[in-house]
């Protein structure tokens, strides 16, 4: 299983609306994603603090897209692309940053 981090730094200036990125961008992204049959799961994330005591956050925002195979990944991304990638002007400035990554482990708890 690979995970995909698009990462939005925490720059001086920078906009960020979360209001319009968890109830209109990332609801739209994860219909489209998530209809590929190797998408297993995301996670939408906001900042809140650094490594050091009141420290502010690297990242302002993240979200973490898993899936079979960067391949996989790719194959439901690319189609939708265009569309997504012409709403970010509506939620930010600021330029994403953007990882793949292999997991080697993973636990979640069971709620």
């Amino acid at each position: 299983m690979i995970k995909v981090s698009i990462l939005y730094p925490n720059v001086a200036n920078g906009r960020f609306d979360f209001d319009y990125y968890t109830s209109k961008h990332m609801p739209r992204s994860i219909e489209l994603l998530s209809s590929h049959p190797g998408f297993r799961g995301v996670t939408v994330e906001r900042g809140i603090g650094g490594g050091g005591p009141n420290s502010p956050p690297k990242y302002i925002a993240g979200c973490f897209y898993a899936f079979d195979s960067s391949e996989s990944f790719v194959a439901a991304f690319v189609p939708h692309a265009d569309e997504l990638q012409a709403d970010m002007q509506r939620y930010t400035d600021i330029p994403a940053e953007i990882q793949f990554n292999t997991v080697l482990i993973e636990k979640t708890r069971e709620a």
